[in-house]
């Protein structure tokens, strides 16, 4: 999250980290952790569905 300019969907991420995200079952496991990573606080979450850093 650091690393980029701005919000990011759990796709670039999974990009990224080296997730296959051509198959959605395997991208829908990393978005749980980023929306559960926003609800403790770590990340914020974009209306939109994208994540940032919290500021």
């Amino acid at each position: 999250m650091r690393q980029t300019a701005g919000p990011v969907r759990a796709r670039q991420v999974g990009e990224v980290l080296g997730v296959d995200i051509s198959v959605r079952g395997k991208l829908e496991p990393l978005r749980g952790k980023l929306v559960r990573l926003a609800d403790r606080g770590w990340l914020r979450k974009l209306p939109d569905g994208r994540f940032t850093t919290r500021l």
